[in-house]
């Protein structure tokens, strides 16, 4: 069906908005599917703060969302476009960033990487090699995402003369590719072997890593409502919210995102969902922007129905 010409309109009054402008699902601090999530990581580690970068979230809207498939002739969410002319989906965003064609594309001057320094203990380098073997066609690789969460792995020994296969640490003998953005996450890493009545393991300190995100239970949450006011965000959709919500709360939208960023990085700030998970994944976005009193209503809104206030429904 050819594209409305109102919808037209309307698609591109919002691109001229923006100098960076990404269609979505869901919002940067709450994405809702896997590919926006990702993009919006690489958007938020490229970006300089200060950026004009918007995001329109297609799901509360379903004439964008299918108005844009039409629009760019992309057949996918999300979509990025970068002072009025359309970038990709997010394989080409992440093909352009690990080629580091992005940064031209965005206006953005390209960093040169930092290797980080990492130390890895004589007992954990001894135990990476015991479980390497003899796998000599393989190699240690870590991930480090937006909420500090580190993952090691064993993987394919890469290309070092490609300029894509990531940064190469060494330490104690031990070598791990890191991809760039762990890489810039990783500067002081250490990696220990610990023996404990907990059990043994690999533990990994990492002193970039923000305070933790706290949860708190809905009993704690009306403590605190009715001491005072409270900065509770809901990250859920704007169906969800019309069947049911707490009061005072309020629904995540782009402009309130900037609210947000704006606040004091000391100032307390709350997230809830339906069950508590998109509210921690929410809160860990804030914290890595920067927030330090940042938490997640454990159970959301559900459990907000169960324990405290049985008129709010539950779907």
């Amino acid at each position: 069906m050819p594209l409305e010409e109102a919808t037209r309109n309307q698609i591109s009054e919002l691109i001229s908005q923006h100098k960076v402008l990404l269609f979505m699902k869901g919002s940067p601090d709450a994405p809702q599917c896997g590919f926006s999530k990702t993009t919006v990581e690489i958007l938020d580690f490229v970006l300089p703060d200060g950026t004009d970068y918007g995001a329109v979230d297609v799901l509360s809207d379903s004439t964008i969302r299918d108005g844009i498939k039409e629009f760019s002739d992309w057949p996918t969410i999300p979509q990025l476009y970068a002072d009025g002319e359309f970038i990709g989906g997010c394989d080409i965003v992440k093909e352009m960033f690990q080629s580091g064609e992005i940064y031209e594309a965005l206006g953005v001057e390209k960093p040169v990487w930092k290797t980080p320094e990492i130390t890895i203990t004589d007992e954990a380098a001894t135990k990476i090699t015991e479980a390497m073997g003899d796998n000599n066609d393989q190699v240690l690789a870590m991930q480090i995402d937006s909420a500090y969460q580190c993952g090691l792995r064993f993987s394919p020994a890469p290309d070092e003369n490609d300029p894509l296969s990531g940064i190469k640490v060494e330490s104690n003998g031990i070598v791990i590719f890191f991809d760039p953005i762990s890489s810039q996450r990783a500067d002081g890493l250490s990696i220990h072997y610990e023996n404990s009545d907990q059990g043994e393991g690999f533990t990994i300190d990492n002193p970039n890593a923000p305070p933790p995100v706290k949860e708190i239970s809905v009993k704690e949450l009306k403590e605190l409502i009715e001491a005072g006011d409270v900065e509770l965000f809901d990250i859920r959709s704007p169906e969800e919210r019309e069947t049911a919500s707490i009061e005072g709360s309020k629904l995540m939208t782009p402009e309130l995102e900037t609210y947000i960023l704006e606040l004091d990085r000391e100032t307390p700030i709350y997230f809830v969902c339906h069950h508590g998970s998109r509210s921690l994944d929410a809160a860990g976005y804030f914290r890595a922007k920067g927030f330090r009193a940042v938490a997640s209503i454990t159970g959301g809104i559900d459990a907000w129905s169960q324990e405290i206030d049985p008129e709010v429904p539950r779907y």
